[in-house]
């Protein structure tokens, strides 16, 4: 079970996605706003955030950052309708994970879920050998 943070500002997709998720076992937090995604970030990382690109009061970029600087493994999978190379790529340099484009196919993004999943699981695996050592 992993601790996701959906972040989007349409109400439809925050409360499809908390379904889609509870119902594959993780534990969801939800924020309609780049400022409230970062605040319920800090107070308790995610393993994994789910964001849109386009939010109230920042940006996905900004969530991307921020999770990025907690330097906590956290996965970040950014979510737009509003898809260009060059949105794509400032997220991947900004550090997401991957990128998804909006509507997205369930099944397509439970892979893209499970492999940042599996990618956090493999961070922490690494991070602990080497305290350990």
């Amino acid at each position: 079970m992993a601790k996701v943070l959906v972040v989007d500002d349409e109400t439809s997709i925050r409360e499809f996605l908390e379904i889609l998720l509870t119902r594959a076992g993780h534990r969801v937090r939800l924020a309609k706003d780049a400022i409230e995604a970062i605040a319920r970030f800090a107070e308790d990382p995610a393993d994994l955030v789910l964001t849109d690109l386009r939010l109230p009061k920042g940006s996905g970029l900004d969530v991307v950052h921020h999770v990025v600087q907690a330097n906590v493994g956290a996965q970040v999978v950014m979510m737009t309708a509003f898809a260009t190379t060059e949105t794509a790529v400032e997220a991947m340099k900004a550090g997401a994970y991957d990128y998804v484009i909006k509507p997205f196919k369930v099944d397509e993004l439970n892979v893209v879920i499970e492999r940042a999943l599996e990618r956090k699981r493999l961070k922490t695996e690494r991070s602990e050998e080497h305290t350990s050592e």
